[in-house]
């Protein structure tokens, strides 16, 4: 029977673990404590609290705790999903500060005076500031766990971080969840925000903050969907003397209908669609959209222009602008010289003759004559002025074969 052969061992001798292989726990709560202690012993002296997050900062490990550091800040505490303060062990140590946002002074100084604080600590840590924009979304999030006055708090101080760039408004991405619009949150806090952030900036730096981050076109989702209307949103923000935010909302719906319009006009070109069909379009966008004259006098033109190849030769694009718009010009005379003679009785049969006349003199080509015969024309007067103008546009049409028939014996 053979037996095992002990394996030899080192004695005197201990193992160390390197450094940099050891993990410190994570421990939040902790790191609370050490915040919430040292703040509280500042008293209410924000100048003081700033210099202490500023020396600690080379203690303390910000960087992985940034998330409980702005809880604190601005509730008092680790913030649970839900917007509930995390109750603390049993070492009898406080498991919430009373400085914060939340248990500070509501108004507009005293928030300002509180928003230095965020302002020196993130100058002074530059590597928070992406903590601090994605806590702030999360805060807002939180907003139905939240008191009333702790709300309007938050409202306030967020106004006068957006007006001074501290963060992006990419943070309100947080007032289009449904739980906060369904009870009216969003938009109260909408409006404390607005009305703050209008104090300190004007609102065209307002609409171009909002734009950057593509949340102009949005607002209209902070009110419920069987109230999400443009009446209700100008009656909201009127009553609240926040017309400045109404008026941008028009302008931004005003500006997102011409565009509609535009792209519209553009493809109807571009289909060769009937001008009658492209005629009540038009009259639609001045009746039903309020859109002006000069407004729609504009996109038609930028549709039109819009819906050519232009050649990249300098010297023929003047040449090939000036036929594609007289086209257009042209069809839009055969047009009001139709609707005329509809409309005046005593012209119904001189119609063709005025079309020759025109054609004659050089002011009408026979490739608009065409078009208008094919589907150009306008619904008023059709039958008539189609039979009317039936020899006419065969005499054409031969005289175009024929000269096509020509070309080819040539080459």
């Amino acid at each position: 029977m053979s037996q095992k052969a002990e394996k030899p061992q080192l004695s005197g001798t201990r193992l160390k673990t390197r450094k940099r292989d050891e993990k410190e726990k994570y421990d939040p709560t902790a790191f609370r404590d050490s915040i919430i202690t040292g703040i509280s012993e500042c008293g209410r002296d924000l100048e003081l609290v700033s210099r202490f997050l500023d020396k600690e900062g080379s203690k303390l490990d910000y960087r992985r705790y940034a998330e409980v550091l702005f809880d604190t800040l601005f509730a008092g505490g680790i913030l649970a999903p839900g917007g509930f303060i995390v109750e603390g062990t049993d070492n009898g140590k406080p498991v919430r500060s009373d400085v914060c946002v939340f248990r500070c002074d509501g108004d507009l100084d005293s928030l300002r005076n509180f928003y230095a604080v965020f302002y020196k600590l993130i100058r002074r840590y530059k590597y928070l500031e992406k903590a601090f924009e994605d806590n702030l979304k999360k805060i807002l999030m939180f907003q139905k766990g939240f008191q009333a006055d702790e709300r309007e708090k938050l409202a306030i101080i967020t106004g006068i971080i957006l007006a001074n760039g501290l963060c992006t408004p990419r943070i309100l991405l947080s007032l289009f969840e449904d739980h906060l619009v369904k009870e009216g949150i969003s938009l109260e806090f909408a409006a404390t925000m607005f009305s703050t952030w209008l104090k300190e900036k004007d609102i065209n730096s307002i609409c171009a903050s909002l734009k950057k981050q593509q949340i102009d076109s949005r607002l209209m989702e902070m009110f419920p969907i069987n109230k999400r209307n443009q009446e209700n949103f100008t009656t909201f923000f009127q009553e609240r003397g926040l017309g400045a935010i109404a008026n941008m909302q028009i302008a931004q719906m005003a500006s997102k209908a011409k565009k509609e319009a535009q792209k519209c006009l553009a493809d109807m070109i571009k289909d060769e669609s009937p001008v009658s069909e492209m005629i009540d379009y038009v009259k639609e966008l001045i009746d039903k959209q309020g859109m002006s004259e000069t407004e729609v006098v504009i996109a038609i033109w930028s549709s039109i222009m819009a819906a050519v190849e232009w050649n990249k030769k300098e010297d023929l694009v003047a040449e090939q602008a000036l036929k594609h718009l007289n086209h257009k010009s042209e069809l839009a005379l055969m047009l009001k010289v139709q609707e005329f003679c509809y409309d005046n009785m005593n012209f119904l049969k001189t119609f063709q003759k005025i079309i020759m006349l025109l054609y004659k003199t050089g002011v009408i080509s026979e490739d608009v004559i065409l078009r208008w015969y094919k589907d150009g024309h306008s619904a008023k007067g059709k039958s008539v002025f189609l039979e009317q103008m039936k020899k006419f546009v065969e005499w054409l049409q031969s005289a175009e074969e024929e000269s096509d028939e020509d070309d080819e014996e040539e080459d």
